[in-house]
């Protein structure tokens, strides 16, 4: 097929682009290359994709006419839309950019796939919609109308402006809402690299809400076999969906929601003593408040991903820590002298 990825420099992106072209796929990869977090990084992200059946473009979700050029020059068959301005806190101070990438992006590529014809839109979504909700675990079937960060906010808009391109023009639309997600590659903002790094350099690592958090880790290769195995599998009108008792996951539009998560919470200082133990040091702790934004637990009802693709994530902390350390000390060195940076 020819698939069009948004976000192919990112963390999950370069690692499905990777896979989509070792499965035989076209691949256009479209990308900005913001300095959120280290470009170099990127670009070593994009290297791994070299590939004659590679194209890539770089250019802003925002600007219509970049995009609109690649829909009509590469004509995807699919859509898998992964660029976002991604983090929680950073959304604290920086609003008007969450806005711009993940709701303006957005309605570019839903009406470029609306108008292109594309046979199925995978997008990004978040665990983080889930925001108040405490009733575990978190399942596509609970309204998430409590989000407590404006991150949170904007996908849950992804999801709804979804719905409306399914229910108005029938574009097959499957919202993603990724847990925690880790491994090899991995974004320099989330918790297992500054982990790392903190600790290889012998600083302490801060824990919020002193550490009394949960978190569904979800390793990166369960999260690229769930992408691929949905490629195909676009959603239909749900014949069972009930206006009087309407399931916010489905519709009797082509629309659909699922979670990507393990399945299986796995506590902060159990995360981080594996983490010690594959480094062979032990952490300095700096126990600090809940953040603002932050939610103490998370928890993956994976029973619709398993029941439409067969497949659930199952990756152990133990096993895709042990994969990211060694990516990470191979890639920084030990000492961060590698100058991988």
């Amino acid at each position: 097929m020819r698939i069009l990825v948004t976000g192919c420099a990112g963390f999950i992106g370069s690692h499905v682009s990777k896979r989509l072209l070792e499965d035989g796929h076209s691949v256009a990869g479209y990308d900005n290359l913001n300095d959120y977090y280290s470009v170099s990084l990127k670009k070593n992200r994009l290297k791994r994709l070299e590939d004659p059946s590679f194209l890539f473009v770089q250019a802003d979700l925002e600007d219509s006419s970049a995009m609109t050029a690649l829909f009509e020059r590469f004509r995807p068959e699919a859509v898998i839309h992964l660029a976002a301005q991604a983090g929680v806190r950073y959304s604290l101070d920086h609003p008007h950019t969450y806005i711009q990438s993940n709701v303006v992006g957005f309605m570019n590529v839903l009406e470029n796939c609306r108008h292109h014809g594309i046979g199925h839109l995978i997008y990004a979504s978040t665990s983080s919609v889930y925001g108040l909700n405490t009733a575990l675990p978190f399942a596509t079937s609970q309204p998430v109308n409590h989000p407590i960060s404006l991150y949170a906010a904007t996908k849950k808009s992804n999801e709804l402006m979804a719905h409306t391109y399914s229910h108005l023009f029938g574009l097959p639309t499957t919202g993603l809402r990724f847990f925690t997600v880790y491994g090899p590659w991995g974004r320099p903002d989330m918790a297992l690299f500054l982990f790392t790094k903190a600790i290889l350099e012998g600083k302490p690592i801060q824990l919020f809400n002193y550490g009394r958090m949960k978190r569904d880790f979800t390793y990166i290769d369960d999260i690229v076999e769930s992408i691929v195995r949905l490629i195909p599998l676009a959603p239909k009108p749900d014949a069972d969906w009930d206006g009087g008792r309407p399931n916010p996951g489905s519709s009797t539009a082509p629309y659909k929601v699922y979670n990507i998560g393990n399945h299986d919470p796995v506590p902060l200082m159990t995360f981080i003593t594996v983490l010690e133990e594959k480094l062979g040091i032990d952490a300095q702790k700096e126990l600090l408040p809940l953040q603002p934004g932050d939610v103490t637990e998370t928890y993956a009802d994976v029973t619709d991903l398993f029941k439409t693709t067969g497949f659930k994530p199952q990756t152990t902390v133990q096993e895709g820590i042990g994969r990211f350390v060694d990516w990470y000390i191979d890639y920084y060195g030990k000492d961060g002298s590698h100058g991988a940076e």
